[in-house]
Order: structure tokens, then C-alpha cells, then sequence
């Protein structure tokens, strides 16, 4: 099925939640126009090199070259939101909001001390803000809409293919109840317990968090920091494999019409790991890291991006390298510019 059908089939699927009374959402469409928007900055696409591949037929062999490419790809929806099944992206939520909701209250609803269906902004269970600062919000991170960022910006032809696959659910934290809800086993992390590692920011002089134990529950007065926490959690657990967690980890083979160097884990601080842009609830058309020091700031790095309903969603851009294979061997590459 083709993106356009298949994105007309969800937004159709939209129209069946009329009344739900969410305030804050973002569609499909939107997404894809956001990602269009942010592309000249984000996408930093840049030649970095040659590959040298050995190509061989009936008449002998030959080494042939391919340009060396490296840019970003948008891999991944990551959303912060407050109510169990309410992802802020609404044909996600549509198809997959009741589903999760619906299999985490039955299987698990008897097994944890805090309710499943207990929203972000509560603590310990109870509709109350008992703690300020503690603040508790699912978190999903959904393969990006765009199976390719073909022909949005002027020049570039060749595309490094993504290791994500569109609309791909890789975690939803309320299947991943236990360690996000719980704890267990993120807890036991050394990073968990001693203060300066994994910061977002600079500790301990200018820090928004800890990116452990990887939870829905942080202590950050300013719900946005809180917000893109939790998102910088949920990408640290699907770019790596082998993490104690319900989920599906973000990576793929390379195709056989490209040699691929894919990026390695995110990172905090590091935006050749991955960068974020905030699709809501302020569309922005840049890319940046999380942890930015704000203290002379008078708004502060959440001026502006305060969610009234606690919802928030955002791009993850993870840095690709590729060339065209152009022979059955690879031999080798180099480099003239470093990327990212």
C-alpha cells in the first residue's frame, strides 16, 4: 500500500474519535509538513567521500567508485503524553491508543502498587500533585510516516535508507509497564543512583535530569524539560539492543542496492547520535539537543512550549552514511569531510 493511501486510511480512521476531548493532537499530514519544513536544516545532507567496489563479469574485473553521502533521517515520532492509550498523534492513537490500553489494564492492571490507568502530573497513584515535581507521562516511539525524503530538498539525489520502518510501534510504555512504572530492573543501573552520569546537561552546575533510571517519572519543575526527558529515554532504549524492556529495537540490515553506515546509539548531549525537533506543541524547523543551558535565559529553554493538556511530541534525527553499490565487493572508502 502506498503512504498516501495508507495515511488517508488512518486519518479516515481519525474521524471515528470525535468527542474524545483531547486538547492537544497533531495528525499524520502535519507531521509529513514538519518534517518538509525542518528538512534544509536538519537534514545536513553532505558528499563525505568515495566507496571503491570491485566489479567483475565475463570480460574480467574492474574497480568502480560511488560517491560517499552522509545526512539525517527523521526515524522516529517520539511523544510524552499523560493518559494511557492518549498518544498526542491521532491516527496513532486511533489505531493503537485502545489496543494498548486495553491489554495493559487486563494484564497487568492486578500485578502493579501504582494504577495503569493513572495519568501524568500524579504521583503514587493519586490525582493529586503531591510532589510538584514529580511528574509521571507514557511515552511511545513510533517509526516516522516518511518512507523517504526524496525531492524535499533541491539537489540531493542520493538517500541513505533509513533503519526505521514507517508507523513500526518500537516501544509504548504502557506494554513496558514494569520498567517504566516500576523501575524494574532500571533502578539497579549504576547510572540510576549516582548523580553526573547520564545528565542531560551539565552537572551539577546546569542539569534538567538523568537520563536513568529510564522511566515516566522525573523531578523537573518545567513540564517541557520533564516532557523531553522522558523522550530522550525512550530513544536511549530503541537504539540499542538487548535493554531489559518490552520493545522493538530500532535497527536493520543494509539493502542490497546500498552500503550503509548506520548510526550508533543516542547519546545525550550529542547530536551525532541523533537531534530532536518539537512537532508539538510549538512546530519547530530546527534541530537540536536536549540539555540546553538556559539559566540566563529569561523564558527559559520552555518559553513558549508549555502544553496545557501535558502532551508533547517530537522528530528524532539520526545521522546515515551511503554510497550506491557499484560492484559485488566492497573494498574500501574514504573520507575528505568528517560527518556528522
Amino acid at each position: 500500500m502506498k503512504l498516501r493511501s495508507f495515511v488517508q486510511l488512518l486519518a479516515a480512521a481519525v474521524l471515528t474519535l470525535p468527542s474524545l476531548g483531547y486538547a492537544s493532537a497533531i495528525t499524520t499530514p502535519q507531521i509529513v509538513a514538519q518534517t518538509i519544513a525542518a528538512a534544509p536544516a536538519c537534514m545536513r545532507w553532505t558528499p563525505v567521500g568515495l566507496c571503491f567496489w570491485l566489479d567483475c563479469d565475463l570480460s574480467g574485473c574492474r574497480v568502480r567508485t560511488s560517491t560517499k553521502v552522509g545526512h539525517y533521517n527523521p526515524d522516529l515520532v517520539v511523544s510524552a503524553y499523560n493518559e494511557l492509550g492518549g498518544n498526542p498523534w491521532l491516527e496513532i492513537r486511533a489505531t493503537l491508543g485502545l489496543a494498548q490500553k486495553t491489554a495493559v489494564t487486563g494484564l497487568l492492571g492486578a500485578l502493579l502498587s501504582v494504577p495503569v490507568d493513572s495519568a501524568g502530573n500524579r504521583t503514587e497513584g493519586s490525582a493529586s500533585r503531591d510532589h510538584q515535581n514529580l511528574v509521571f507521562r507514557e511515552s511511545d516511539a513510533i517509526g516516522h510516516p516518511m518512507t523517504s525524503l526524496a525531492g524535499v530538498v533541491p539537489g540531493v539525489s542520493l538517500l541513505c535508507q533509513s533503519q526505521s520502518t514507517p508507523l513500526v510501534p518500537y516501544l509504548q510504555s504502557g506494554l513496558d509497564a514494569l520498567a517504566w512504572r516500576q523501575e524494574v530492573p532500571e533502578i539497579f543501573y549504576p547510572a540510576s543512583s549516582i548523580p553526573g552520569l547520564r545528565e542531560i546537561g551539565t552537572w551539577p552546575l546546569q542539569t534538567w535530569g538523568g537520563v536513568y533510571p529510564r522511566t515516566g517519572w522525573t523531578f523537573q519543575a518545567e513540564e517541557p524539560k520533564a516532557a523531553a526527558i522522558n523522550a530522550q529515554r525512550a530513544g536511549d532504549i530503541v537504539t540499542r539492543t538487548g535493554q531489559p524492556h518490552v520493545y522493538l529495537p530500532l535497527t536493520g540490515p543494509n539493502s542490497g542496492t546500498q552500503k550503509v553506515w548506520p548510526p550508533g546509539p543516542l547519546m545525550e548531549k550529542d547530536a551525532g547520535t541523533g537531534t530532536w525537533q518539537m512537532l508539538l506543541p510549538l512546530a519547530e524547523s530546527s534541530c537540536a539537543v536536549f540539555g540546553t543551558n538556559d539559566l540566563a535565559s529569561v523564558t527559559g529553554w520552555g518559553g513558549g512550549k508549555l502544553d496545557e493538556a501535558g502532551d508533547y511530541a517530537w522528530n528524532l534525527w539520526r545521522p546515515y552514511e551511503c554510497c550506491t553499490r557499484r560492484g559485488q565487493w566492497f573494498l574500501g572508502d574514504i573520507e575528505w569531510v568528517p560527518f556528522p
